[in-house]
């Protein structure tokens, strides 16, 4: 049976020495003898995060560098203690039942931690040896999966000789040799070159259709859209979207943005772009005379908005239209795009 993912109001609160010389950057404090030390500054990774991924489906966690979508794994994954809230992995709870917890779990981290001491071979047959597997079982799965990942050539040479795209994809061999009922993938994608990441994708959607519940992260638009059944968009900790990639694309207001870029900003100018047929919204986005527009339509406003800057005395410098978007809702969000 299919198991899910949830959690509840999760918080995380690290405590971080700030940099040193950073202006205003601590705060001075007293010890037990006087003497003043910089107090620790508090980041707070995660902000009340709560999320129910189904039993049997791809959910990603959508969102920009330092959102919080880590440290999300971290705890689901019993690498990461929450300061406060719940998760639970089917119906353990993560933190009273690790044991329980670590058997249904596969996880590939942002960052390779490959033994290089061993081969390819090896480092597969030592992970199902830890979970039990005799030893017919491990060597039969550890070829089929060498072989799935294009690396049986290389099956018994050392990894210190991989490409980075090669430990990934060992990576992830790796966290399904045990066949986990839940898949964790850390920017799975994060370095590969094209070929690879379609062979990536291309297994993450087979392991998904033999029952298994997925969850990754990433800040790849592209791969949250075509990988995902739903996915959540995560900034500061908190969850800001949650839905299908297409539901939440169709949320943005008319789908359609336009990034302008004016010689001043004009209150009057402002105001008759908002009166434009298609039009649903219009934000000033700085100082400098720049403006997002939220349009049904895209190219055929351009004539439209240059007669307006025109008649109002406003010189347009610049254009740019993007379609409906899984950065665009970021940007209504949020007002930046995805890789800031």
């Amino acid at each position: 049976m299919a198991v899910g993912v949830r959690t509840q109001d999760l918080r995380k609160v690290y405590n971080s020495a700030p940099p040193l010389g950073a202006a205003g950057g601590f705060v001075a404090r007293a010890d037990a003898k006087g003497s003043k030390q910089p107090a620790k500054a508090q980041i707070a990774a995660l902000d009340g995060l709560s999320l129910e991924v189904r039993p049997g489906e791809i959910f990603c966690l959508l969102g920009p560098n330092g959102a919080g979508k880590s440290t999300t794994v971290g705890v689901l994954t019993t690498r990461v203690r929450p300061t406060s809230g719940q998760a639970w992995i089917g119906d353990h709870d993560v933190w009273k039942e690790q044991a329980e917890v670590k058997r249904l779990i596969g996880v590939v981290p942002q960052r390779p931690n490959l033994d290089f001491s061993l081969t390819a071979r090896e480092i597969l047959l030592f992970h199902g040896a830890y979970f039990g597997l005799d030893a017919t079982e491990r060597a039969k799965r550890a070829d089929s999966l060498l072989d799935r990942f294009k690396l049986t050539d290389r099956g018994n040479q050392m990894v210190r000789g991989f490409s980075g795209g090669m430990m990934q994809r060992l990576s992830i061999a790796r966290a399904m040799m045990h066949d986990p009922q839940v898949l964790f993938l850390d920017e799975p994608s994060a370095g590969l070159d094209p070929q690879t990441k379609l062979l990536l994708w291309e297994i993450i959607r087979e392991y998904n259709q033999t029952g298994k519940t997925i969850l990754l992260t990433t800040h790849n638009m592209e791969e949250a859209d075509v990988l995902s059944h739903r996915l959540a968009i995560v900034d500061h900790g908190k969850k800001i979207a949650l839905g299908t990639p297409a539901e939440l694309k169709n949320s943005v207001p008319g789908g359609y943005l336009l990034r302008l870029r004016f010689g001043r900003h004009s209150v009057e100018l402002l105001e008759r772009l908002r009166s434009l047929a298609g039009v649903r919204e219009v934000r000033t986005t700085s100082e400098d005379g720049s403006a997002d527009l939220y349009a049904d339509r895209g190219g055929s406003l351009i004539g439209e908005i240059a007669s307006l800057a025109s008649s109002a005395g406003v010189e347009l410098r610049d254009v740019h239209i993007s379609e409906p978007s899984l950065e665009n809702l970021f940007l209504h969000h949020t007002g930046r795009s995805l890789r800031e």
